[in-house]
């Protein structure tokens, strides 16, 4: 199942923070796996694959089968080594890949940054990789604590990362918008003065009263 675009610039507007808690899913992935430039956004479709250890040979496969419009979400096992730079990125932007989030390490930041391609990564390395063998490339495995398949929504920015199943991202944007209508009125009433404490019925624990 493809996603509409539309579906993809909802996401943009909702973020990943307000998205995760309408889930109502783990769909989170692991916290350390952040952008690696300010500003980065992706809200797009996943293709997922793994690398071995200080081997990229599957990201090269995968930017040469993977949709038009992808996000790769690539597992290495929490290894960081320089998996991808400018010259995946380039192969990446004419082959239409949108994005990369990956379980290991990125080089390159500046060259990124400049050309605009948004990364999430565990961690920045120099060190190059081998280009030996691919255990997997297209099909579904748990990616950092969420579960990710072909097709699903990946989104990501500077809250973190999350996955929605293909099947659940209709709901979840739905719910999203729902949840963020009523953050909007919310602020209205602090702006009126209005307080937290009011607006969700919090009370001071005995101790304190």
């Amino acid at each position: 199942m493809s996603l509409p675009h539309e579906y993809q610039n909802i996401a943009k507007v909702l973020g990943s923070s307000t998205l995760y808690e309408a889930s109502g899913l783990p769909c989170a992935v692991d916290r350390e796996i952040r952008a690696v430039w300010k500003g980065a956004f992706i809200a797009a479709p996943a293709y997922p694959l793994q690398c071995s250890p200080g081997d990229n040979l599957g990201l090269h496969i995968a930017v040469a089968n993977a949709p038009r419009g992808s996000v790769l979400v690539c597992d290495s096992a929490d290894f960081v080594a320089g998996y991808w730079g400018e010259v995946l990125t380039v192969a990446a932007e004419a082959a239409g890949i949108v994005g990369l989030v990956i379980n290991g390490g990125v080089r390159d930041i500046a060259a990124l940054e400049a050309r605009g391609f948004p990364v999430f990564a565990r961690g920045i390395s120099v060190k190059g990789t081998v280009k030996a063998t691919t255990p997997s490339v297209g099909k579904p495995f748990d990616f950092s604590g969420a579960q990710v398949t072909a097709g699903d929504l990946v989104v990501a920015d500077e809250d973190g990362v999350i996955i929605i199943p293909v099947d659940a991202v209709e709901r979840t944007l739905h719910e999203g918008q729902k949840r963020a209508d009523k953050e909007a009125v919310f602020m209205a009433k602090l702006r009126e003065g209005h307080t937290t404490m009011d607006l969700m019925g919090l009370s001071l624990p005995e101790a304190h009263a």
